[in-house]
């Protein structure tokens, strides 16, 4: 089995008990978990059994603490994961409405994860043949967006196998700094790109989703991945020429928590590559043999689901008997 290094943000989600519409005066309280998108598909595929390391820093605080036990209940190697007293762990506080659709307020900036920087990369966690999973929040000061940058030079050199989830977070971003420059930048290193309906209408930046297809498929992808909530998965795949077009239509569950379902996905879907070894080289063929490619995201689409039809980001992940194709 490859590993996995998902690289950024671990934190601190803090989920309201009342639902956005609920009364003002009624009580509300809030229950932590341990989250961020990298750190959820981390947890993803440790918990599913694949050889999975989470990079990124924490404070040397209560809530940092409470990561790295979560971690380890996750089958998530900690190797990678350095602490700070210069910053505290980031929180970020979550309400859900009536149909479990989430919305964020962060408190993150200054925050540990924020200081992560290029030389904390160490070349001897690149060594073994593996994937490099992250996302858009580690672009949004310019610390950090060099030290992704670092991470993908250190994967490429490697021959990693490199995933972008967009996760796009308009408001973690300063008013004064360009998101669309920076994920560009990204995209074009990515091997497989995900992103969600809106996503993609932010990167299209009033161009068609054709021509954007187009500039995606020009750089380094093999793949893309557009979901958008229950609606079908459309997945794009390379071709001599151009691009291919499918479509999978997900499970139907009620939806509880939609948290963690988008990092359920990713590492569902991460898991199937690296327990089937598709180094970067074999990748493109794995993409064009449609049978092998439709069943990964089948199961990466029930991971998905499970996590949706559950409440929190890392408690709502699937175990592997959990997920019935």
């Amino acid at each position: 089995m490859l590993k996995t290094i998902a690289f950024g943000e671990a934190l601190i989600d803090m989920l309201s008990s009342k639902t956005r519409n609920a009364a003002n005066d009624e009580q509300e309280t809030f229950t932590k978990y341990a989250g961020g998108a990298p750190a959820n598909v981390a947890a993803a595929i440790g918990r599913l059994g694949g050889d999975s390391y989470f990079a990124g820093k924490i404070g040397e605080d209560m809530f940092g603490e409470f990561i790295r036990e979560s971690f380890t209940q996750f089958n998530v190697k900690d190797n990678y994961i350095l602490s700070t007293t210069e910053a505290k762990t980031a929180l970020a506080f979550v309400s859900l409405d009536e149909e479990g659709e989430r919305t964020f307020s962060f408190y993150r900036d200054p925050s540990a994860d924020m200081l992560f920087i290029s030389s904390d990369f160490q070349n001897s966690w690149f060594e073994q043949a593996g994937y490099f999973h992250f996302c858009s929040n580690t672009l949004t000061a310019d610390s950090i967006y060099a030290a992704t940058l670092m991470g993908l030079e250190k994967a490429q050199a490697a021959n990693f196998c490199i995933s972008f989830d967009v996760n796009l977070r308009e408001n973690l971003w300063p008013k004064d700094r360009d998101a669309l420059a920076p994920i560009w930048q990204c995209i074009e290193r990515s091997h497989i790109v995900k992103l969600c309906a809106q996503e993609m209408d932010f990167i299209c930046n009033a161009n068609s989703i054709e021509s954007t297809l187009d500039k995606i498929f020009a750089g380094a992808a093999q793949l893309v991945l557009l979901t958008d909530g229950a609606k079908p998965l459309q997945y794009f795949t390379k071709t001599n020429n151009s691009y291919s077009h499918c479509t999978l239509t997900p499970p139907t569950v009620k939806v509880v928590d939609s948290t963690a379902a988008g990092d359920a996905f990713m590492g569902g879907f991460l898991y199937q590559l690296t327990n089937q070894e598709v180094t970067q080289d074999k990748l493109s063929v794995f993409c064009q043999e449609g049978n092998l490619l439709k069943q990964a995201l089948a199961f990466a689409s029930h991971c998905g689901a499970f996590a949706a039809s559950h409440k929190g980001a890392l408690t709502s992940l699937p175990h592997l008997e959990n997920i019935n194709l």
